[in-house]
Formats: C-alpha cells, sequence, structure tokens
C-alpha cells in the first residue's frame, strides 16, 4: 500500500464514529430538590435513553444526546408525580420528553471534564455545562460487548425552564441538582 493510502486508511479509521447506547436495567437519571428549605426530595425519570457517538478513545470528539419521557417522573409519592406530570411542573400531556445534545465535550483529565449542550425541558432551550466522568471500556461478561460508563452531574435553575415558576423557593427549592449515571455499550 502507498504511504497516500495508508495515510488515507488512518484518516478514515479516525473519522469512524460508534454509536454507544445505555443500558436501561443499568442506568439512572435523578435530581435532588429541596423542600420546604427543610429537606431533599430525590426523584428519577423511568425511561429514557443515552446515546453516545464516540470516535476518539479519549472522548474529546464524543456528542452524547439524552430523551426523558416526562410522564415517567417518580419519586416514590404518587400525588406529587401526578402534580409534576402536570402544568404546574413538566406539563407532560403537552411536553412530554425533555432532551439534551451536547455541543462541545472540554477534557479535564483522562475520562473526565465539562460537557456542555442545549438542555430543552417544556420547550424551553437553554445551553447547560454539566461535569462528566467516563469509566474506561472493560468487557461486560453477560453480554461479552465492550461496556463504559458515564457520569454526567450539575445544577440547573427549575424557573429558567419553566418549571414549577409559581412555586415559590420556600416551597420548593429553585436549584435542582440533576445526576445521571449511564452504562453503555455499541448497537
Amino acid at each position: 500500500m502507498t504511504s497516500a493510502l495508508c495515510a488515507e486508511a488512518a484518516k478514515n479509521k479516525e473519522n469512524t464514529m460508534t454509536t454507544w447506547k445505555n443500558d436501561p436495567a443499568h442506568s439512572r437519571l435523578g435530581f435532588v430538590v429541596r423542600h420546604l428549605t427543610i429537606t431533599e426530595i430525590t426523584g428519577r425519570f423511568a425511561e429514557f435513553t443515552v446515546t453516545a457517538e464516540i470516535g476518539k478513545d479519549d472522548l474529546s470528539d464524543a456528542k452524547f444526546s439524552m430523551a426523558a419521557q416526562t410522564a415517567s417522573v417518580d419519586t416514590d409519592v404518587a400525588a406529587r408525580d401526578e402534580h409534576l406530570r402536570s402544568g404546574d411542573f413538566f406539563e407532560a400531556a403537552v411536553h412530554p420528553v425533555m432532551t439534551f445534545e451536547s455541543s462541545k465535550v472540554r477534557l479535564e483529565g483522562a475520562g473526565e471534564g465539562k460537557i456542555s449542550g442545549l438542555l430543552t425541558i417544556r420547550g424551553v432551550a437553554k445551553e447547560v455545562t454539566f461535569n462528566f466522568r467516563s469509566s474506561e471500556v472493560v468487557t461486560n461478561p453477560m453480554t461479552k460487548k465492550p461496556t463504559r460508563s458515564f457520569k454526567v452531574w450539575g445544577d440547573i435553575k427549575r424557573k429558567d425552564f419553566g418549571v414549577g415558576v409559581n412555586e415559590p423557593a420556600a416551597m420548593v427549592g429553585e436549584i435542582v441538582h440533576v445526576s445521571a449515571d449511564a452504562e453503555c455499550s455499541p448497537e
């Protein structure tokens, strides 16, 4: 093979992106918000997907996306969950999906850094930045597939997205801590 062909083959290999998807049974999208300035209430979205498009092992070219079904919100209290699905909060009947699409990954060490992108909740899209960490790739002993985990966490202001705008901060905290753990393998 000529050096030009070798260079072209190497370039094509570098540009190859692999799609990684989360395993729902080993993934969690959760949140924590203060209630009555007294305690923290935890919740999760039971139905969500994470996709990562990865070309480089160091994740510098990674693109991440997430989609969560807002009606799947679960805080272990049925009445509260129904209220969260209502027009007062997520308005799940009108806005059934919230999404995140990354625009930039900034590495700060091996497998960790910041991820920025567009978070859309209730039809309101805002640029946000979260912390992230990735595990190394291992062979899953059950599936025999390459597998890695991604952890993403950070804070958002709920009212920035039109969530609970009539709820005073003394009742429902303004800051929502978001945390996601996703175990992913290539499709």
